[in-house]
């Protein structure tokens, strides 16, 4: 398998862990020094004011926080599309750019949970395994079709917050076309 191959590997097994809502699967493509900050909307592209809604990756921290998700929520989609894989000269780092459409549904209240944008996740070659070091929250570059703002998480540790999170939840969602 070509390291191209094993990079959208990587993309495809995140995805299945989404879909199947499988937290084990969904830790192992993560490094235990991934950090995954996030901006308070899909429009803010500044990373001066991003946040970091976990810290560096604790798998118990990490996993208890995708279970009740999963608990919480129901999949109604999860559209992925790779949009490009560019890897080091030295094939031990990699990058893929990819299209994300997410949509999760609170079934008491039918609340949505709605990730969209475009992501690029960072890999490193770790003793012979593909680990997901680094990931930036969705940001949106297409043409917005409703209301804005988009997605707006909750974090204590962004200056723009003011808010106390219980978890990783959206506040307000918008729909956008890539």
């Amino acid at each position: 398998m070509s390291r191209e191959a094993e990079i959208k590997e990587m993309v495809d097994r995140e995805t299945r862990a989404w879909d199947t809502q499988d937290v084990e699967l969904l830790l192992s493509v993560f490094h235990t020094d991934m950090v995954w900050p996030w901006p308070l909307d899909n429009r803010d592209h500044d990373p001066l004011d991003w946040g970091l809604v976990w810290g560096r990756y604790n798998r118990e921290r990490w996993g208890s926080g995708w279970r009740e998700l999963f608990d919480t929520h129901e999949l109604v989609h999860n559209r992925r599309v790779t949009r490009r894989i560019q890897l080091s000269a030295e094939e031990d780092g990699a990058f893929a750019v990819v299209d994300v459409d997410t949509l999760w549904r609170h079934p008491e209240t039918g609340a949505d949970f709605h990730w969209k944008g475009r992501a690029c996740k960072v890999y490193s070659l770790c003793q012979g395994e593909w680990k997901m070091t680094m990931h930036t929250g969705l940001l949106e570059y297409g043409q917005e079709v409703g209301p804005a703002p988009g997605i707006l998480m909750q974090c204590s540790s962004h200056p723009r917050s003011g808010t106390q999170p219980s978890t990783l939840y959206a506040i307000r969602t918008t729909q956008y076309a890539l």
